[in-house]
């Protein structure tokens, strides 16, 4: 679905409290019955006790959150639902679990490893998880007795805590049920029960294991006696349902789980129950080939404080009976948890559960006692008893928690900012971490010595970037996207390359040292045929030079079998970090330096190469980001741009897949009612088999593996076997030559011939109506105004494929025809397509169609050189054709419910109606007709937020234009004034569902016409990049943008971001305004870039007139970041009495802003700087810029500790 991601409520910035308090040690009584068998949730004693209000609408940040800064849930599971995860973060050194929770039950719905192919708990979509998670996640019975000297004479219970049967009822005052509440931080989760009937607390806390080399999910649940007397207690705690390891389950447990049960088997590892092994005999498979399985998930208890492991019960009859529903324990109803212990359990050819069992453990008033329970894999069963011995070893579990507080709070706090609105401080931090976890954290490998360290990795060939934690935005609410994390050392997952573009857009920002790293990426993916892959891949490395491998592996291993094995692993083809240590691991290869160093070594000496997958079809704004990373770059390398562009060799990548021509996809067919035929453009791309057979010449035949050189395009004839490559600004130009040439029938909207819509992928039928977008058309203008702009500027010529040189002449020598032909718009534009235009797209097209036939497999390898001058003439022509398209588009306009296509908003879309054909004899794989088109209709929609987004670039520069944009959008069909927010599209009603699942969705919700989050920010960004101040800062405290909206409205926290909010047009009133699919949405990216634009400006680094860098902040931060008397906020204040605020700048020098003026500081320029160095001393500075040494030592990060900008 287009962007996006799911989410609760959340956050970080946790102190060092320990959870575990009053931990005690446990008295093991004899076994006895219970004499009473009490229904679960009946009371027996217990003291009253304070329960935990809801909060006002008028929430304080008090409220809000607790003193670990977690958002807080009241009543949790009595809210509408949500859905949320843990980070997934291990460390670069540590093992990863992925895990989903929601406001059920136990809260947590699934997790496992790597991908939902490889579950400890089932994963479910999260209408499913919300209803099944309270009875086959997470469970804890207590049998518990009070007073009396034993069990015999004591008053007994039974209690779930959690259990769904005791969940509060909206509006209806129960003093028996108990208050429960939530914790979310940024990576941990904890759920608390009061229960003031049997005087029992019970809190469950959650978190991944970092930095360790075996994954782990860690639950601590503490119960805790609130009653007056003492209590004995025995409780089963842990998994209701369990699934082994034995390959992809994902499919089998979805579509044969009970046949798959017959594989399923539980084995020890000891023999007192401690150690259980769950897996498959085999994997399930019938084919000839039989893989055994020797790897198992396990569950590993203890109580706090102790040693010795829990005995572990599998068998889920002997607690369910046979309530299959597992409502009830019916098995622990009719016996104890000691007797279960006691007696035989069998796991075999079922799904077996994992509960630890704490026996007869005696409780003081006030005192607690906590289980802890590890949940993970093993490669094989004889790990466990290693893997036991760290667990429990004493505060490993305490040690540990505290260690995954504290590697996120140093993993946001790149972006650490104080300002009078400590909400909002937290927010960014928040979407720092949200927005790494899709596109990716930057890290820099290979710096071995100073002249490493203080180089980027333009300067320096051994260092080498590589992106952590990055995953494609699957979970509970986008069951739709299959997530992958890999469970290893330097941990990442592949990404949708629109998601992964945008995403990375401020790496730079925040990591200068990474330098052009990210530009040259996502530009080496563009394809000859002006296309992009749609999944991006970690990066791969590669050591050519086996006498360097031998180097570093003499230095590196400890030993001369560990030596060679590094040697051939070294040598063996391509590689990434975590594969590294994951083979030096399986093979027993003994380092004799620490694990930094070994990756430093070798990725000094490794070479990179970018890596992606076609996936299916071209996505039509893949292309659109390129710009915003070039802008970032240039942001911070003024002096790099002309390099970057012109001394920079790019590869083209080369996917499987080709474009058909319009002769191939263009398809009669009956319309929906049968009664007429009209023209859809069906299967524009195919996948193409010749293709697959050149990469297959680079298949190796000892390892089966296909060589990197394979993905990129190489030329043909006499120079056949090397990858063809250009200049970056070459391949600019080329994609600029390209999407000119795939201009609609009108000269409007780029035309959406590759298959796929643009960032709006729910008008996924828009393909099939030969339909183009504007947005496209507004980028495009932008992307030749860039290179028209590099040309002037540096004068030089473009060096392009020959094959582009042909095509270029055969659109410039169109375009001469049709302005000799005298054609000029009528003043009304009829919806029929002029015979002069539709003459000159025909043209357009079928040169465009010649040139991708030409390079289909290869380059030639020849070059044609257009002269600077010549690249000024003809970039010019074709901005202003595109201009012309451009006002042509706004006097069409738009048409929808209460639009007549005059309200001056730029409309989004267009489809084309092909009014006459003439058929080509053939016909596609369904046996229709193809055709030729011979006339065309241009069709409209309503208006959609997306263009007036984009058609804001036009203006930026010009605040009149940008004014009046601004008022025609709030006065438009897209502003939601209900919420007041902006709607994703206007009212939709009576439009066609060829358009795509935008249709198919109701009013309000997912694409159609709801606050699509993403989209809102685009809009808001542009506000303050238009110096729109007013206006931007009015939208975001307004509501339209968090920390600001209604905490109780919004339904989750105020610091995640989701991918759509439930707009007004929703029938259901009460779902109006709750925000779905969180967190890892593109949102992120765009506020990250707003508020580098409120705290660092549009660019940090600027070029002086003698060609050298100078550095300059010019901030746009309101008064009420300062200080905020209307909202009680006090601003911190330096020694002279100033207002100040800080953040930390390229995630480590402290900024400091003295506001001296006590105003807004709208494009005010600094009158000083203060830098202060590491080693003390000062550099002062007076005006509005900072001279060329210290700029370069700041963007180096050489010895700057702060810097503090008095305004």
């Amino acid at each position: 679905m287009g962007a996006a991601l799911v989410a609760l409520v959340g956050y970080f910035a946790i102190n060092a409290t320990s959870p575990f308090n009053n931990v005690v040690s446990t008295d093991v009584a004899p076994s006895s019955h219970y004499t009473v068998v009490p229904t679960l949730g009946s009371h027996h004693h217990g003291k009253s006790g304070k329960s935990e209000k809801e909060g006002s609408s008028e929430e304080s940040d008090g409220d809000l959150f607790d003193d670990r800064r977690r958002f807080i849930v009241h009543d949790f599971d009595a809210r509408s639902t949500f859905s949320n995860f843990l980070p997934g973060v291990a460390g670069v050194f540590g093992k990863p679990v992925w895990s989903f929770y929601v406001n059920r039950g136990q809260a947590i719905a699934s997790f496992g490893l790597a991908s939902k192919d490889f579950p400890i708990m089932e994963f479910n979509t999260a209408n499913k998880a919300y209803q099944v998670t309270p009875y086959v996640g997470f469970r804890t019975f207590v049998q518990g007795t009070r007073g009396g000297s034993d069990k015999e004479d004591g008053v007994s219970f039974l209690m779930e805590p959690f259990s769904p049967a005791n969940t509060k009822v909206e509006g209806v005052e129960d003093e028996s049920k108990p208050d429960r509440t939530m914790f979310v931080g940024t990576n941990e989760m904890e759920i608390k029960e009061v229960d003031n009937v049997h005087g029992v607390t019970t809190s469950v806390n959650y978190f991944v294991l970092p930095e360790e080399d075996f994954a782990a999910l860690v639950r601590l649940t503490t119960i805790t006696n609130t009653g007056d007397d003492d209590l004995t207690l025995s409780a089963l705690d842990g998994l209701a349902k369990v699934e082994p390891t034995g390959g992809r389950l994902q499919w089998g447990l979805k579509n044969i789980g009970r046949t798959l049960e017959g594989w399923m088997g539980v084995y020890h590892a000891n023999d007192d129950l401690g150690l259980p092994f769950y897996r498959m005999s085999t994997e399930p498979s019938d084919t000839a080939s039989v893989k055994i399985e020797k790897a198992g998930h396990y569950c590993i208890a203890f109580l706090e404080g102790e040693k010795d492991l829990l005995p572990i019960v599998f068998d889920t009859e002997k607690v369910f009976g046979f309530s299959t529903t597992l409502q009830e324990p019916n098995g622990l109803i009719k016996s104890n948890i000691e007797d279960i212990v006691s007696n035989p359990q069998y796991g075999d050819a079922k799904t077996s559960s994992a509960f630890a069992a704490a026996q007869n453990v005696k409780l003081a008033p006030g005192e607690s006692v906590t289980v802890t329970s590890v949940y993970g894999k093993a490669e094989d069963i004889k790990e466990l008893p290693k893997i036991a011995r760290t667990v429990t070893k004493k505060n490993f579990i305490t040690d540990k928690f505290q260690r995954a507080r504290d590697m996120m709070n140093e993993l946001t706090s790149k972006v650490e900012t104080h300002t009078a609105n400590k909400l909002f401080d937290g927010t960014i931090k928040q979407n720092y971490l949200d927005n790494s976890l899709r596109g990716g954290m930057p890290v820099i490998l290979g710096e071995l010595d100073d002249k490493a360290r203080s180089s980027n990795a333009d300067e320096d060939s051994r260092l080498k970037v590589y992106h952590v934690f990055s995953r494609i935005h699957g979970d509970l609410e986008r069951d739709y996207n299959d997530f992958n994390i890999d469970p290893t050392y330097f941990s990442q997952g592949p990404g949708n390359y629109r998601d992964v573009a945008q995403n990375r857009r401020n790496d730079v920002v925040f990591s200068p040292r990474i330098g052009s790293f990210v530009v040259k990426q996502f530009l080496s993916f563009i394809q000859a045929d002006g296309y992009e892959p749609l999944t991006v891949q970690a990066f791969a490395y590669q050591i050519e030079n086996k006498n360097e491998a031998s180097r570093v592996a003499s230095l590196i291993a400890s030993e001369g079998k560990s030596t060679q094995t590094v040697i051939n692993i070294l040598s063996g083809g391509i590689f990434r970090p975590g594969q590294l240590f994951s083979l030096f691991d399986q093979l027993g290869v003994t380092l004799q330096v620490d694990k930094q160093r070994a990756i430093d070594e070798i990725m000094a000496i490794a070479t990179e190469t970018p890596m992606a997958l076609y996936g299916s079809g071209y996505w039509a704004d893949h292309w659109e980001y390129y710009l915003d990373l070039i802008e970032a770059y240039t942001s911070i390398y003024p002096d790099g741009e002309e390099s970057l562009m012109y001394d920079t060799e790019l590869r083209y990548f080369f996917s499987t897949a080709t474009v058909r021509p319009r002769s191939q996809k263009y398809v009669e067919d009956y319309t929906f009612d049968g009664k007429s035929k009209h023209i859809l453009q069906l299967d524009a791309t195919v996948f193409d088999n010749d293709k697959v057979a050149e990469q297959e010449a680079f298949r190796n035949v000892t390892t089966g593996l296909v060589a990197n050189e394979a993905n990129w395009q190489r030329t043909g004839g006499p120079k056949s076997g090397r990858a063809f490559t250009s200049p970056a600004i070459s391949k600019l130009f080329l994609l600029g030559a390209m999407k000119y040439s795939m201009r609609d029938a009108y000269g409007m909207g780029v035309e959406y011939e590759g298959g796929r819509p643009g960032w709006n992928d729910a008008m996924n039928g828009l393909a099939g109506m030969v339909g183009s977008g504007m947005p496209e058309t507004f980028e495009l203008s932008e992307l030749l105004k860039y290179v028209l702009s590099v040309v002037q500027r540096f004068q030089r010529p473009l060096v392009i494929p020959s094959e582009l040189g042909v095509m270029v002449n055969a659109v410039n020598d169109a375009l001469a025809e049709l302005l000799a032909s005298g054609y000029q718009d009528a003043d009304e534009l009829s919806s029929d397509v002029p015979a002069e235009l539709f003459q000159y797209w025909d043209t357009v097209a079928s040169a465009r169609e010649s040139y991708r036939n030409q390079v289909q497999y290869y380059f030639s390898g020849e070059t044609t050189e257009i002269a600077a001058e010549d690249a000024i003439a003809m970039l010019t022509k074709w901005f202003d054709q595109v201009q012309l398209g451009v006002a042509r588009a706004m006097k069409i306009g738009s048409k929808g419910i209460d639009d007549d296509g005059s309200s001056g908003v730029p409309p989004s879309y267009f489809s084309y109606n092909i009014t006459k054909w003439k058929r080509t004899k053939n016909k596609n794989d369904k046996g229709l007709p193809l055709v030729n088109a011979l006339a065309m209709s241009v069709g409209t929609f309503p208006l959609f937020l997306e263009s007036p987004t984009r058609y804001m670039k036009l203006i930026v520069d010009d605040e009149d234009k940008m004014v009046d944009m601004y008022e025609k959008v709030l006065n438009s069909g897209l502003r939601d004034d209900g919420l007041k927010m902006y709607y994703l599209s206007a009212d939709l009603t009576g439009q066609s569902y060829d358009m795509g699942r935008m249709m198919a969705f109701a009013a309000g919700w997912l694409e159609n016409q709801s606050i699509w989050m993403h989209m809102s920010y685009k809009y808001y960004l542009q506000l303050i990049r238009g110096k729109l101040y007013e206006q931007f800062y009015s939208e975001m405290k307004g509501g339209g943008m968090l920390p600001f909206m209604d905490p109780k409205v919004y339904g989750r926290s105020l610091m995640e971001c989701s991918s759509f909010i439930a707009s007004s047009a929703f029938l259901d009133p009460s779902v109006v305004g709750r925000g779905f699919l969180a967190r890892l949405s593109g949102s992120t990216a765009e506020f990250l870039s707003i508020w580098r634009l409120m705290f660092i400006g549009p660019n940090p680094f600027v070029m002086n007139d003698d060609g050298s860098v100078e550095m300059q902040l010019i901030p746009a931060l309101p008064m009420w970041l300062f200080e905020d008397k209307e909202a009680g906020a006090e601003g911190k204040r330096d020694e002279d009495g100033n207002l100040v605020v800080s953040y930390k700048l390229f995630a480590s020098i402290m900024v400091t802003y003295h506001n001296t003026l006590g105003t807004d500081l709208f494009e005010v320029e600094p009158k000083s700087y203060t830098v202060t160095m590491t080693d003390g001393s000062t550099v002062e500075v007076e005006g509005s810029k900072i001279p060329t040494d210290t700029a370069i030592k700041i963007r180096k990060l050489l010895g700057v500790e702060t810097i503090d900008v008095y305004f």
